[in-house]
C-alpha cells in the first residue's frame, strides 16, 4: 500500500489535489472515462502550466450548463449512489460532502438537510471530490498526511458577499488542524480542499523523514509572483513512511512510591496517548531498591504525560529524550472459533509476511468460556486461519 504527503505551503483546493494525484501517472483518459459515470454536464481539461517558474498539472472542470443550481446533500448523495464507483470511493466521497454540509450549516445557522451548497456544490466540486477518492483508490493510497496549511489572508468573494480569509466554512472544517497565514493576501485554502483533507488526512505534520518514489505537482488557478501556487504530493510505500517514527522516552527513578500507585499509572498514561509503559527494578545510590518508570510516546504527548507523572507518582523529576522506532506494517484479520471472532495480527516487512500472531486477549476470553487452555485456543486459531487461506478465493 502507498502513502501521500501533501506539501500545502501554497495552500490547496480540490483542483490542485486532482492535479497533484493525476501528475503521479494516472491515465488521463481513464480519469475522464470514470468521471463520465457521474453523468454531469462537464468537460475536463488537463494541461501542464507554470506557477512562478515551477511546472504543475492544471485541472479545469468546465461546466457546460450556463448556471449550476445549488444542491442539497440529498441531491449529491443520489449522484454518487447512482454511479458505478466502488463502495470505498462512494463512502469516502459521501464522508467528505457530509463534513462540507455540516460546516456550511454551522456557519450559516441552518439545518443540514436545509443547507444548499453554491460554489462548493457546483458540478466541478463533485468531480473534485469524487475524482480525488477515485484517484486515491487507483494509486492504492491507504494513508494521507499533510503539512500545516497556509490559509493566506485578506478577503474572498462568495455568493454570501465578501468574507474574511479563512472563509467561515474553511475555518469550521479545519478545527483542530495546524494552520498559519503567510506571504499572500489571497484565499489559499478553499472549502472543497479543506473538506477533502480534513476527512482523508491521518495527521498534519511538518515534512518528516521519509523515502518517496514520485512527486506529483498540482497547479492552482492563480499565478502569484512571490509564491509558486503548487501543491506537491510525495508518493511512496506506506512501509517507508512508517518505518522510522520519531518518539520520546520519559524516565523517572522512584524509590518511595507505593507499587499499587505505580500500577494504576498505566491506565492514566495510555489514556493520555502513551505508546508503551513499563517498570524496571533498579538499584540506586546507597543500595536503595527502586523502580524505573518508562513511558514511550509521540513528542506532542510528552507535556501531558510528564504532568501526569508528577501528579500521580511521588517522582519530583523526570528525564526525557527523543528516540527512533522502527515499526512493521500490520493488518488485522479475523477467524471464527466456537462461534466467536478472534483477531489475528499479521506483520509485514517489504511486503512479505514476517509474523502471524493470534490476539491474546481474544484467546483468553474464549478460553474462559471453554474447557481449553489459552495455548490450545491459540493453536486452534492458527489452524483455522491457515485452513481459510487454502480455500479458493471468490472474486
Amino acid at each position: 500500500m502507498k502513502y501521500i504527503y501533501f506539501d500545502a505551503s501554497s495552500g490547496l483546493s480540490g483542483d490542485m489535489i486532482l492535479g497533484a494525484l493525476l501528475d503521479l501517472g494516472v491515465s488521463s483518459s481513464l480519469f475522464r472515462e470514470k468521471m463520465a459515470e457521474l453523468k454531469l454536464p462537464v468537460e475536463i481539461q488537463l494541461k501542464e502550466t507554470k506557477r512562478a517558474s515551477l511546472r504543475g498539472l492544471k485541472v479545469d472542470v468546465l461546466v457546460k450548463a450556463k448556471k449550476t443550481a445549488a444542491r442539497k446533500r440529498s441531491d449529491i448523495e443520489n449522484i454518487i449512489k447512482k454511479s458505478r464507483f466502488s463502495s470505498s470511493v462512494k463512502k469516502n466521497a459521501s464522508a467528505i460532502f457530509k463534513k462540507l454540509f455540516e460546516a456550511e450549516a454551522r456557519v450559516h445557522g441552518h439545518r443540514v438537510n436545509e443547507t444548499h451548497l453554491h460554489e462548493a456544490g457546483a458540478d466541478d466540486a463533485i468531480v473534485d471530490i469524487v475524482g480525488c477518492c477515485f484517484l486515491a483508490e487507483t494509486l492504492e493510497i491507504s494513508e494521507f498526511y499533510c503539512s500545516p496549511l497556509n490559509l493566506g489572508q485578506g478577503w474572498v468573494k462568495s455568493s454570501h458577499g465578501r468574507l474574511p480569509v479563512p472563509a467561515p466554512a474553511v475555518a469550521e472544517l479545519l478545527k483542530g488542524i495546524p494552520v498559519y497565514s503567510a506571504w499572500i493576501k489571497q484565499e489559499l485554502v478553499t472549502p472543497t480542499g479543506a473538506a477533502i483533507v480534513s476527512t482523508l488526512v491521518k495527521k498534519f505534520i511538518p515534512l518528516p523523514e521519509l523515502s518517496y518514489e514520485k512527486i506529483g505537482y498540482g497547479a492552482g488557478t492563480r499565478n502569484f509572483r512571490d509564491l509558486p501556487n503548487i501543491l506537491r504530493a510525495f508518493y511512496g510505500n506506506k512501509e517507508e513512511f512508517n518505518a522510522k517514527k520519531k518518539a520520546c522516552m520519559i524516565e523517572a527513578n522512584i524509590d518511595d512510591s507505593n507499587p499499587q500507585v505505580l500500577a494504576t499509572f498505566f491506565d492514566t498514561a495510555f489514556k493520555l496517548g502513551a505508546q508503551d509503559v513499563f517498570l524496571t527494578p533498579i538499584l540506586m545510590k546507597k543500595g536503595r531498591l527502586a523502580t524505573k518508570l518508562t513511558v514511550l510516546a509521540e513528542i506532542d504527548k510528552i507535556d501531558s504525560l510528564i504532568s501526569a507523572v508528577f501528579k500521580e507518582t511521588s517522582s519530583i523529576g523526570v528525564r526525557y529524550f527523543p528516540v527512533e522506532r522502527r515499526v512493521l506494517e500490520r493488518k488485522i484479520e479475523k477467524v471464527s472459533i466456537h462461534g466467536e471472532k478472534v483477531a489475528i495480527k499479521i506483520s509485514y516487512q517489504e511486503g512479505k509476511e514476517v509474523n502471524i500472531q493470534p490476539e491474546f486477549s481474544d484467546c483468553l476470553k474464549l478460553a474462559k468460556k471453554s474447557d481449553l487452555s489459552v495455548k490450545e485456543i491459540m493453536q486452534l486459531v492458527l489452524k483455522e486461519f491457515y485452513k481459510e487461506r487454502k480455500k479458493p478465493r471468490k472474486d
